[in-house]
């Protein structure tokens, strides 16, 4: 192919992606409130076990909510529904990011807790799909990704708000080979859907009494798309005088977390979606690690809850995933019961979390038969609620 039609299938295949992001724009632009949990007569929370780990240490965190939800499961007011074939099998089989029967089925809820799931990489025996998560975040709408990180005795409190929706992930299947010489990735940023996320993280620090909320970029390099991000935030922190706006380049804000100075400052973190990836899985490690840490996908209609480590096929095949650790799916579990207005129950879960795996211990997660399996985690969890 001669060059000049090489780059004439680029611009066309770019035509089409910027149509894709257009037409997104305008949807954003008709969406209504966010629902009202308290008006429904059911809440619906669907189920996917994902996989590797996933279906173990997703059973694990269902077991627990069901046990705080019992008598809410009884009346019938809350209703558990497992929605099978969000795996890589029958994606790979189906050449689908989520395939659209089990869509639908994810559709007829109101919350997700969702366990992870593989995406292809290079080399990987399977097709090139869409990273599900992406996918569901898109498909649904989940532009909010909600990471807390809390440890009281380092001084440390963050709440990172990651957009989901767009940045180096929105079309990150979507690049272009021009030649076999020049390959070509996307990053995408939108009015609309910067404006949401800064505005949900805003809030969040008014409703809890934060003063600082920090925003995450590399404007002075990626001056297009960082740089609206970062205008658009220092508009919208003048709508909160009570509430201190800085920023920071992702760079050196990776290095400021370790810094045991600085980082105590920090408090609401808000970030486009590559960086905030990267920063919150640095900082899960204070916490106890990737393993230990849950994350909220929220959007108007529906909200995603999972962990945000990934699938670890190898545990499966040494037979170890009922050594999985679920305590990043069971803290998803608590942010999924306070975001539908189970508070006391999802404060009695974070407690009995703090006591299992940071005071008490009495049992200790290995990853191997030298420590408790899942189950009998999530039991001492729940014998841990039962004395609260």
């Amino acid at each position: 192919m001669l060059r000049t039609e090489q780059i004439e299938a680029a611009k066309e295949k770019f035509g089409q992606l910027l149509a894709e992001q257009l037409q997104r724009v305008e949807e954003m632009k008709k969406q209504g409130d966010f629902i009202d949990y308290k008006s429904l007569d059911q809440i619906i929370i669907g189920v996917c076990g994902g996989d590797g780990i996933g279906p173990a240490i997703t059973a694990q965190a269902q077991r627990v909510l069901e046990y705080l939800l019992k008598d809410d499961v009884k009346a019938g007011k809350v209703v558990f529904r497992n929605i099978e074939g969000l795996t890589i099998e029958r994606r790979a089989a189906e050449k689908a990011a989520i395939p659209p029967a089990v869509l639908e089925e994810i559709k007829k809820c109101h919350v997700i807790l969702k366990g992870p799931t593989t995406t292809p990489r290079k080399g990987d025996p399977w097709p090139n799909v869409e990273s599900a998560n992406v996918a569901m975040r898109k498909e649904l709408d989940l532009f909010a990704n909600v990471r807390p990180v809390r440890i009281p005795e380092q001084g440390i409190d963050w709440t990172f708000y990651r957009e989901n929706t767009e940045g180096a992930y929105a079309v990150g299947s979507k690049g272009v080979n021009v030649t076999e010489d020049l390959g070509v990735d996307f990053t995408v940023v939108t009015t609309q859907g910067t404006e949401r996320i800064i505005r949900a993280a805003f809030e969040f620090a008014k409703n809890n009494n934060k003063t600082r909320v920090t925003a995450v970029t590399k404007a002075n390099i990626i001056k297009t798309t960082d740089g609206k991000f970062l205008d658009i935030f220092y508009e919208i922190a003048k709508e909160y005088p009570g509430i201190t706006a800085d920023d920071w380049y992702i760079d050196i804000m990776t290095a400021k977390l370790v810094d045991e100075k600085r980082r105590k400052d920090f408090q609401v973190v808000v970030l486009p979606n590559l960086y905030g990836d990267i920063i919150t899985d640095e900082a899960a490690e204070f916490q106890g690690g990737v393993g230990t840490a849950g994350s909220a996908n929220i959007g108007k209609r529906y909200a995603m809850f999972e962990a945000i480590h990934g699938s670890a096929p190898r545990m499966v095949q040494e037979g170890r995933d009922i050594y999985a650790d679920p305590c990043s799916m069971i803290r998803a579990g608590a942010m999924l019961l306070a975001h539908i207005g189970y508070k006391e129950e999802a404060d009695k879960l974070y407690r009995a979390l703090d006591i299992c795996t940071v005071t008490e211990k009495r049992l200790v997660i290995t990853g191997r038969n030298t420590g408790a399996t899942g189950e009998e985690f999530a039991n001492y969890i729940m014998d841990t609620i039962a004395g609260l």
